[in-house]
């Protein structure tokens, strides 16, 4: 991690409204209903209550509802992107964030209406408006998605 970590260790818990300052994105397209626990410069553990309400269940698969792996990785870049903006205030002044790029997907199970899914991200590496993070989700403390992500503040 950069040197703008080390003076970064504050723990917090966001509510929605906090969320809401944090990224630019609304409902239906926000994913993140409450962050429990960030670790500024560090990591955050956020939470997804996932719903029968969702909109992507009409569709995605009306007899057997499935959370997409899309959404799932969304979510997680979301969370990622709530602790760049709030351990970095400075450097996302006036920026968004945005996606970079993602590798080293993987899917262990379904996520499905009425699971608490937990998206924990830690921040490996922060320069320039650039990060990259080690993020997983999961549910009942079971993994059901990892991926290394990289945003970016644009």
């Amino acid at each position: 991690m950069s040197d703008a970590n080390a003076n970064s260790s504050e723990i917090l818990s966001l509510d929605y409204a906090a969320i809401l300052k944090a990224i630019p994105h609304r409902p239906p397209f926000l994913f993140i209903d409450s962050v429990p626990e960030l670790e500024k410069g560090k990591r955050i553990d956020a939470v997804k209550n996932v719903s029968f309400g969702d909109d992507f269940f009409i569709g995605h698969f009306p007899s057997e509802p499935v959370m997409p792996g899309v959404i799932q990785l969304e979510a997680l870049a979301q969370a990622c992107c709530i602790l760049m903006a709030v351990s970095f205030p400075e450097e996302a002044a006036g920026k968004r964030p945005a996606f970079a790029g993602i590798e080293e997907v993987r899917f262990r199970r379904p996520v499905r209406p009425g699971d608490l899914l937990r998206l924990r991200a830690e921040l490996t590496q922060f320069r320039r408006g650039f990060a990259t993070f080690n993020a997983q989700a999961e549910v009942n403390d079971e993994k059901v998605c990892e991926a290394v992500i990289k945003a970016t503040l644009v």
